[in-house]
This record gives structure tokens, sequence and C-alpha cells, in this order.
């Protein structure tokens, strides 16, 4: 289970950041992951609300979880497509020269804090 030191290195980084900013207590976190990031959102809400309780700075912060959607591109013709319904084949010409544009990414896109 990799959620567990996703979820650290995202706590480090939102405790740095409180700090820097003379932050008391972080309310809510949201995040931005791919729908191909790997991260299994139930593994990761779990995780979450256990590790946010071992920092004072974060005790009862929420989670918030926006999706991103893994978006593809062909090669062969330029046509974007839906990695997840057609995954490495594109749906118009079938090529198989396809490279995945978004999706993959976990990104921290605000913080409400006190």
């Amino acid at each position: 289970m990799h959620e567990l030191s996703i979820v650290f290195d995202i706590l480090d980084t939102v405790e740095a950041s409180a700090k820097a900013n003379k932050v008391k207590l972080v309310k809510s976190v949201t995040l931005e992951i791919g729908e191909v990031s790997t991260i299994v959102p139930s593994y990761f809400r779990d995780v979450w609300k256990w590790a946010v309780e071992k920092r004072e700075l974060t005790k009862g912060c929420k989670l918030k979880i926006k999706t991103i959607k893994a978006v593809s591109i062909c090669r062969d013709c330029g046509t974007k497509y839906s990695t997840l319904v057609y995954a490495k084949i594109c749906p118009n010409c079938k090529s198989t020269n396809t490279e995945l544009l978004k999706g993959r990414e976990v990104n921290i896109k605000e913080m409400e804090v006190i």
C-alpha cells in the first residue's frame, strides 16, 4: 500500500507550508488525483484519517479529492480520447502509437486554514 507514503509526503508539504505562513490549523486539503495515478481513493482516505491525527497542525483535517480524467492522444492522427475507455488504442484510427496526456497527477490544489 503506497498510499501511506504518499499521504506522509503530502502532509509534510502541507505542514511546511502551514508553518511558513504561521497557520494555526489546517482545516481541509483539496487534492487533484488522476484516474490512472495508481492511488486507490478508499485506501487513501483511510490512511489520511489516521495520519492527520498524528500532527498538531492537521488534527481533524478533512480531505477533498477532485478527479483528473485520464486523457491520451494518438501520435498518428492527433485524436484525444478517454484513456479509461479505450486504453492504448486510438478509437479513431485504431493505432497503438498513443501517449497519456493527463490523469497520472497528484496535486495539492488548495488548503483551508485558520
